[in-house]
């Protein structure tokens, strides 16, 4: 490779695809290994145990199943898993595709959600991730139960697995800064957002004593290649809900979108975010986002546009410190084919 295509390659954001473990796993792994032949850096699978097939038995598939593409949880968490559990599927998948598994890791939310346990707390991440270091480097743990306390190790360990966490508090931020390998966004793409969003990420670097940009940034958006972008709108109009309703309303109001939703939202199942009925999600969601601030949030903090309009806002989040970018669908049960199509033959080749 010559020194400026090698140059071009290190300059551009890398792409990935959100893909729910929706269906069977090898029907997943070849949604993946469609996405790795179009050329997508990375295939990201988000964690619910109620939701959708177990992640890390998607994920051993895909590994199997690809040969480039990157593999990654966005994300896991270490309530409904423990963190030893944890260690040990991460190891587990890494071995299999090496250097290629990314342990993303979140506080929970629709694993935790739908079986009555809370989020894991700031200070609970910064253990959780301290104890996975330790076991993926194979040294010992005094774990400590209703027996006693009991020094162990994980046999055969992977201390190259990377530990990015997930992230839209200001804490959360400033941890992974501090304590992670790279940091997911969950706001968007957003100028606005991302800006606080980085600088709280910073804060973590400079209080660990790292320098400015060790941590690897990904951004996560919703992502649709349209020429109508008013109608592609109305569908992220419970997306748009779940943020105000979980405390996002601040970062909303900062592109002009105000959107004041209740803590509960009844008629939908299991939330606004994945409902199982999307086009009820719409109508329900609708009582608080109208189409003109569906379309707002659409511009503002999605990837919805001609391919040539998203292709301007990838190169763009480059220089707003951005390292990578996964692209979600609107949907959780189905697989993202169309998006990876559209993307992948219109987009992808312009980057």
């Amino acid at each position: 490779m010559s020194t400026g295509a090698r140059n071009a390659e290190e300059a551009r954001v890398t792409v990935g695809v959100r893909i729910p473990p929706c269906d069977r796993a090898d029907r997943i792994t070849a949604t993946v290994r469609r996405a790795e032949q179009l050329g997508f850096d990375a295939a990201w699978f988000p964690d619910s145990q109620l939701l959708w097939r177990d992640v890390f038995t998607t994920l051993t598939a895909a590994a199997l199943g690809t040969e480039r593409i990157g593999l990654g949880t966005a994300v896991t968490n270490l309530v409904t898993r423990h963190p030893a559990v944890v260690a040990s599927a991460a190891r587990s998948v890494a071995e299999l595709a090496p250097g290629r598994f990314t342990l993303g890791l979140g506080v929970g939310n629709s694993s935790v959600g739908p079986v009555g346990l809370r989020q894991s707390r700031t200070g609970e991440m910064r253990d959780g991730l301290a104890l996975l270091r330790t076991l993926l480097k194979g040294d010992e743990h005094d774990f400590t139960g209703p027996a006693g306390t009991v020094r162990s190790r994980l046999r055969d360990p992977r201390p190259e697995v990377p530990l990015h966490l997930a992230a839209s508090g200001p804490r959360n931020l400033r941890l992974a800064g501090e304590a992670a390998d790279g940091a997911i966004l969950l706001s968007g793409v957003s100028p606005r957002t991302l800006a606080g969003a980085t600088a709280r990420v910073h804060e973590g670097e400079r209080a660990a004593g790292r320098p400015a940009g060790t941590v690897p940034i990904t951004v996560s958006a919703y992502c649709e290649v349209t020429d109508d972008i008013e109608a592609a709108a109305r569908r992220v109009k419970p997306i748009c809900a779940s943020i105000a309703q979980n405390g996002g309303a601040p970062f909303l109001a900062l592109a002009g979108i105000d959107v004041a939703v209740p803590e509960v939202v009844g008629g939908v199942y299991p939330d606004l975010v994945h409902a199982e009925d999307w086009d009820a999600a719409v109508r329900v969601a609708s009582a608080w986002v109208d189409d003109a601030a569906a379309l707002r949030f659409a511009e503002e903090f999605c990837l919805f546009g001609t391919a040539d309009d998203i292709t301007r806002r990838l190169r763009a989040l480059h220089a707003d410190g951005v390292s990578g970018v996964f692209l979600q669908h609107v949907g959780s049960y189905d697989p993202p084919t169309d998006l990876i199509e559209t993307v992948g033959a219109s987009v992808l080749p312009a980057l």
